[in-house]
């Protein structure tokens, strides 16, 4: 059987995929990897709020690694600020979000490992959030699109 030869030239996914200020940009994907490891770039505007809910996934870790501004995560309940140099690695199963709550637009490197997520899962969400026209996106679509990706929505506080 041939193998299949492997793309080694820098950024074989470079891919942009952005919503209302925040962009993400792929580096690799799991087809770049044999599904080892994902990376992406993520850049969220000043005071922006992620338009997502806060989810655990159970089938990857997902490390963050500040390199401009500072990203104000919620892991477990607990509030960890991650800004440039500063690595964050969020194990299997715990309930995160992020928000920038500062005045300066900040850019983090996130690694995926395996490589359980990648573009298409952004791509549906953003779509999600751009049909909302400025309004909230459809939270049961977004918590459809997530779960059919391996993310599990939490369930909102009462």
């Amino acid at each position: 059987m041939p193998q299949r030869a492997i793309d080694t030239r820098v950024n074989p996914s470079d891919e942009i995929i952005a919503t209302k200020g925040l962009t993400v940009r792929f580096l690799l994907t799991g087809d770049d990897s044999k599904g080892s490891i994902a990376a992406f770039e993520l850049m969220v505007p000043a005071a922006q709020r992620l338009p997502a809910p806060a989810h655990s996934h159970d089938h990857y870790e997902e490390t963050i690694y500040g390199i401009d501004g500072v990203l104000t995560w919620m892991v477990d309940g607990k509030q960890i600020d991650v800004g440039p140099g500063q690595a964050l690695c969020i194990p299997r199963g715990a309930v995160h979000r992020f928000d920038n709550y500062g005045g300066e637009d900040a850019k983090m490197l996130c690694v995926i490992t395996p490589a359980a997520i990648g573009p298409a899962y952004f791509r549906e969400v953003f779509g999600v959030v751009d049909a909302a026209a400025g309004g909230p996106p459809d939270r049961a679509r977004l918590a459809e699109i997530m779960r059919r990706h391996g993310l599990t929505p939490a369930v909102p506080p009462t």
